[in-house]
């Protein structure tokens, strides 16, 4: 029964994206200002969207793992699960947005890339849980996951600063789309893509961000079981 949701979740989202795919290119209107090349919205705003949800969900399971270590410690480590889950989510979308976005600048503004407020902050946001994960993949020792866990949250209070750089300073990138003011906005007909798409790619990452967590939580209790037979064996000799 299992086997049969997931096959049938996997079924939807792959239906989701191709007709996302779809909308971006045949159904969105070609944009007056910058053509065709503006079409890579439709990936690059739904994938920043995405990485700022999972770096979220790694910020809430490093809270929970500091906050239950001691106490509670098998939800520990299934909170800790979900913080290295999301971060390696979040991080995938994330060098997704920094690949998109240079695309798009180079054709848009006539430059790879500019140390403006907006693309600086997002790249840091990158290094940090790049960090997060090297510490996580070649550190160890006791205290591992909870140094990971301290530089998840450090990490993820980065995010409502990249979210809010365009607002703050004046940047080369564009404006808010919505909220930002008079003028700003799209089209109806973009907006509807513009869902379709976030849809798609959050139903698409919360599958990848699920099969994860399961691989991780395995990893962690094959490694309890091995450190419980080491011990053993040891207290026998």
């Amino acid at each position: 029964m299992k086997k049969a949701a997931i096959g049938l979740y996997i079924a939807v989202t792959l239906a989701f994206l191709a007709w996302g795919f779809y909308q971006a290119i045949y159904v969105a209107p070609t944009d007056a200002m910058q053509g065709e090349v503006y079409r890579i919205i439709f990936y690059h705003v739904p994938s920043a969207s995405v990485a700022f949800l999972f770096f979220a969900i790694s910020l809430a399971g490093s809270i929970g793992f500091l906050a239950w270590r001691r106490s509670q410690p098998d939800r520990a480590q299934m909170a800790d699960a979900w913080a290295l889950a999301g971060a390696e989510v979040g991080v995938v979308f994330c060098t997704v947005v920094l690949i998109t976005g240079p695309i798009w600048g180079r054709r848009a503004w006539g430059i790879w890339w500019t140390w403006d407020a907006r693309l600086t902050t997002t790249l840091v946001l990158w290094l940090i849980y790049v960090s997060y994960l090297l510490l996580r993949r070649f550190a160890a020792g006791p205290q591992v996951q909870t140094l990971a866990a301290v530089l998840g949250i450090f990490g993820a209070l980065n995010v409502p600063i990249v979210y809010m750089s365009n607002r703050w300073w004046r940047t080369q990138h564009p404006a808010p789309v919505f909220g930002g003011g008079e003028g700003s906005g799209m089209a109806p007909a973009m907006v509807s893509v513009l869902m379709w798409n976030m849809l798609a790619w959050l139903l698409w990452g919360l599958l990848i961000l699920g099969l994860r967590y399961r691989v991780e939580r395995k990893s962690q209790k094959i490694a309890s079981s091995e450190a419980m037979a080491s011990l053993h064996a040891t207290g026998n000799a």
